[in-house]
């Protein structure tokens, strides 16, 4: 039990002597988002995206989410969100989902960015059933960070 003490006596005075950390306030910040659903039959799809940015002195921060899910009675469905963060502050993230039972189908597509200084999102919904119309909707969404 002494053993535990000296641990516990000896975290709290690390954390302590630490320095401490301010946070920079934005000089430039916004967020996108969009997201949809479609529904036909005994289907359902539905992807959503949103995306954030800081802009500071020292540089941009940026955040980035998305996902989706898919339903069906009988058939199949999927849903799939690949987030790409390589590219240095640049943010890719892309959400696909789908659901079909025989030849019914919805989908939903979400793609969502940022690269430091604009932010988009884009959602592209579509459900069908055989003999009728397909419906479609898309829904945009996009800021540009002022110049500092």
């Amino acid at each position: 039990m002494k053993y535990l003490n000296f641990i516990t006596a000896a975290a709290i005075a690390l954390l302590a002597s630490s320095s401490a950390v301010f946070a920079e306030e934005c000089n430039a910040a916004g967020t996108v988002g969009t997201g949809g659903s479609a529904s036909a039959g005994g289907t359902s799809a539905s992807s959503v995206g949103t995306a954030g940015t800081c802009r500071t002195d020292g540089g941009a921060t940026s955040s980035i989410g998305s996902g989706g899910s898919a339903a069906t009675v009988d058939g199949k469905a999927q849903s799939k969100t690949h987030i790409n963060d390589n590219n240095g502050d640049k943010l890719k993230a892309q959400t696909k989902a789908q659901a079909v039972d025989q030849g019914t189908f919805s989908k939903s597509r979400t793609k969502t960015s940022t690269d430091g200084s604009a932010l988009k999102s884009t959602t592209r919904t579509m459900s069908h059933v055989p003999g009728e119309k397909p419906v479609k909707n898309t829904t945009k969404q996009k800021i540009i960070l002022p110049e500092q």
